[in-house]
């Protein structure tokens, strides 16, 4: 019966509220290393991030799902200033850690690094969010880790009203989520990502979790080759050459995704949706679905 059982998460919770998938720092220093190098993130997905975010006169960003802190190290080289949150603090002693050697340059000095949650995330943060961000960005698939622990997505809808409580009349949402709806039609997810330059990864086995005849669960088994990573990114937590760690995620609905975010940011808002950063139009089937939510600037 043991083999029958499905774990769906790494042992571990966050400090409060939301769980921890990176918890046992495996996932985490696997994760660094597949993400970790800001040198391999494909240019086209820094191009799309920055390029948008000065269009719009973004300069202070929240980021809501930094990990290890490579979105939130590019922003700050750009120029923007940073607040990074995340739930878990394995994943954070990364971010920690590059704040701290590099604290003599003035925007990481002034980097605010905070562990936090998105179901409490406003009243965590208050004190931080002021008038509001110019910009919340979700980015990586992240949001999929919230998982709809109560079959009605009360959970999920939290997170995205505080993400809307964070962002200034006129600012900017950006979020992202895998093409689930792909994944659950064919069963597979492509192992090349569009965000990082993902030459470790080996294979991506898929697993969809139905309960009631509907899909609740998609669990991806990442096996990542490490072999040539640098050895100042390993870790003795790290013994053979092919890593294997397993994360599960919430198979969002792009249909439904859209409603989620009207709902939170009120009929006024505009929203558009790009796929793998390019026009729908222009990509038969994209492996990400990129939202860029406007909040109305109509204070009622």
């Amino acid at each position: 019966m043991a083999e029958n059982t499905i774990t769906t998460r790494s042992l571990g919770i966050a400090s409060e509220g939301v769980k921890d998938q990176y918890a046992d720092g495996k996932a985490a220093k696997v994760w660094q290393i597949f993400i970790g190098d800001k040198k391999s993130r494909t240019q086209n997905y820094k191009n799309f991030l920055v390029g948008l975010l000065k269009k719009h006169g973004c300069k202070r960003i929240l980021d809501v799902a930094c990990g290890t802190g490579i979105d939130s190290i590019m922003l700050l080289e750009e120029g923007f200033e940073v607040v990074s949150i995340d739930a878990s603090d394995k994943m954070l002693k990364y971010a920690l850690k590059e704040r701290w050697n590099r604290r003599r340059e003035e925007s990481f000095d002034k980097w605010i690094i905070e562990e936090a949650n998105w179901i409490t995330l406003y009243d965590d943060i208050e004190d931080l969010v002021g008038n509001g961000f110019d910009a919340v960005i979700c980015l990586g698939n992240s949001f999929a880790h919230l998982l709809d622990n109560f079959g009605d997505q009360r959970e999920q809808m939290q997170a995205l009203r505080n993400f809307e409580k964070c962002v200034k009349p006129g600012g900017l949402l950006l979020i992202d989520h895998r093409n689930y709806d792909d994944i659950m039609d064919t069963g597979k997810t492509a192992t090349k990502c569009i965000y990082y330059n993902s030459q470790h990864t080996t294979d991506i086995k898929t697993s969809v979790l139905y309960v009631a005849g509907r899909p609740a669960l998609v669990t991806l088994d990442y096996l990542i080759d490490i072999s040539s990573a640098d050895d100042d990114k390993r870790d003795t937590i790290i013994e053979d050459s092919i890593s294997e760690f397993r994360l599960s995620y919430y198979p969002h609905r792009l249909r439904v995704f859209k409603e989620m975010l009207r709902k939170a940011f009120g009929e006024n808002a505009t929203s558009k949706i790009y796929g793998d950063f390019k026009e729908l139009d222009d990509i038969e089937v994209p492996n990400f679905y990129i939202h860029v939510v406007e909040k109305s600037s109509t204070i009622f």
